[in-house]
């Protein structure tokens, strides 16, 4: 079993020869040369890349010290943030946790306490029952935002901001109110130094998508366990690949180009798969990363995600026999979490007696395999990311590799990687929907529209 996190195309080789790979070669490393020469557009925002090796060791130390008290003094912590701000988060959390955290014991999942997330939607019945969830138990909050001011963690923030000082007056509520925000400017900084807040950076030079291994990520992260120094090794290492592994070589790199290859072929849509249930919050982690980064100036492949075997029962008709605009990015667990064998019957009434005494992980690496071939047949590339364990080291590599990829291959595309300028346009007519003042103008505009 390989040793860390590795990127194999051969699947997709009736698709891309050899010729193709060497082909991408120059395109690639001019890119990799953008991105790590800090000449391309967005390059303030670049502090990824260093970021395995480089971060601030004290406010590290103070995530960890921070997390351990919300251990041990609350039954709920309520991670508020949309996008970046949380996605990250919840990625890891489900990823190195227990399928069912709140159907076991406390002791069970390690003793963290219930994590819950809210901030990343404006649905009146989610919060009201997620108010209700809580109920009289001792909780926390984690707010997430850079500037303070953004509306679906700014309406959620008000609302257990509220509950907290009801239930442990002002001074109590502020110990159990962790602000992770800009470290000098916008509404959140200011709220969280006059109320006395303890406060965590978001840093300038990380954009929301790329801060899972920032603050933003990591205090949530080790609230629940998660060994959050394990994650950082493994991102310093598969940082230590790319940045130093030869074309021929480097997964992430060949990725990036095989990806661009193939969407001059006509392939559009990027489908990452899966075949563990804890791997889905990564997908939407994934799909974060590549959409807001490569989807812009009418450009970019665009990024779905599935959850396989689940899925083709639902997608697997379109995957096989769909348009062909598709190819697939398929994530492989070489070794799971646990394992557990299939009985026999006496009367093989289902017909799978031939599986008995057989492994349920060795049943779902095959149906896999056959997927992959099933796929490839009905000409649907298929690239393969072998990740060896699931653990915190490995998904710190998955991060890594995954944004690294990322910022070769948006350089590669001619676009900036690391800007989102179209999420502001809903904001802009939203506001204006709701009377926000200085949106005046565009109001009756818009709501002429919707008649």
């Amino acid at each position: 079993m390989a040793k860390d996190v590795s990127f194999d195309y051969s699947p997709a080789k009736r698709f891309i020869s050899e010729e193709e790979v060497k082909m991408q070669k120059n395109n690639v490393l001019a890119a990799r040369e953008e991105l790590l020469g800090k000449k391309g557009a967005g390059s303030d925002y670049l502090g990824w890349i260093d970021l395995p090796v480089d971060y601030d060791k004290k406010e590290f130390t103070r995530i960890k010290k921070a997390a351990e008290k919300i251990r041990k003094d609350s039954d709920v912590l309520i991670v508020i943030g949309i996008g970046g701000s949380y996605l990250g988060a919840r990625a890891a959390i489900n990823f190195c946790g227990h399928n069912f955290p709140y159907s076991v014991s406390k002791e069970a999942r390690g003793g963290s306490p219930e994590i819950y997330y809210c901030g990343n939607s404006l649905s009146s019945t989610y919060l009201a029952q997620l108010v209700e969830v809580v109920g009289d138990r001792d909780f926390s909050v984690n707010v997430i935002s850079k500037s303070g001011t953004t509306t679906e963690p700014g309406v959620a923030f008000r609302i257990f901001k509220a509950m907290a000082e009801k239930k442990y007056g002002k001074a109590e509520a502020a110990k159990r109110i962790y602000a992770t925000t800009d470290k000098a400017l916008g509404a959140l900084k200011t709220l969280a130094d006059s109320e006395g807040y303890e406060t965590f950076v978001v840093p300038d030079d990380i954009g929301g998508r790329f801060s899972v291994l920032t603050a933003v990520g990591l205090l949530p992260i080790a609230v629940s366990g998660v060994n959050i120094k394990k994650l950082m090794d493994g991102a310093a290492k598969m940082r230590e690949i790319c940045l130093n592994t030869d074309y021929e070589e480097n997964g992430a790199e060949i990725y990036a180009g095989l990806r661009h290859a193939l969407h001059s072929k006509g392939k559009k849509i990027e489908i990452l798969a899966n075949y563990e249930p804890s791997f889905h919050y990564v997908g939407e982690w994934w799909k974060q990363l590549l959409g807001e980064s490569e989807g812009k100036d009418h450009k970019g492949i665009f990024p779905a995600a599935v959850d396989l075997t689940t899925d083709l029962h639902s997608m697997g008709q379109y995957i096989q026999d769909g348009e062909r605009i598709i190819y697939e990015t398929v994530v492989a667990i070489d070794k799971p979490k646990q394992d557990i064998t299939i009985p026999a019957e006496e009367v093989d009434l289902d017909g799978i007696n031939y599986l008995a005494g057989k492994s349920v992980d060795y049943v779902n690496k095959n149906a896999m395999n056959g997927t992959v071939l099933a796929h490839t047949d009905g000409e649907v590339p298929n690239f393969m990311i072998h990740v060896p364990e699931q653990n915190e080291y490995c998904l710190g590599e998955l991060f890594y590799f995954f944004e690294f990829m990322i910022g070769v291959s948006g350089y590669m595309g001619g676009i900036n990687p690391f800007n989102q300028n179209g999420v502001e346009s809903y904001k802009s007519n939203m506001f204006a929907l709701l009377g926000k003042p200085g949106y005046e103008d565009k109001t009756a505009a818009l709501k002429a529209r919707l008649k």
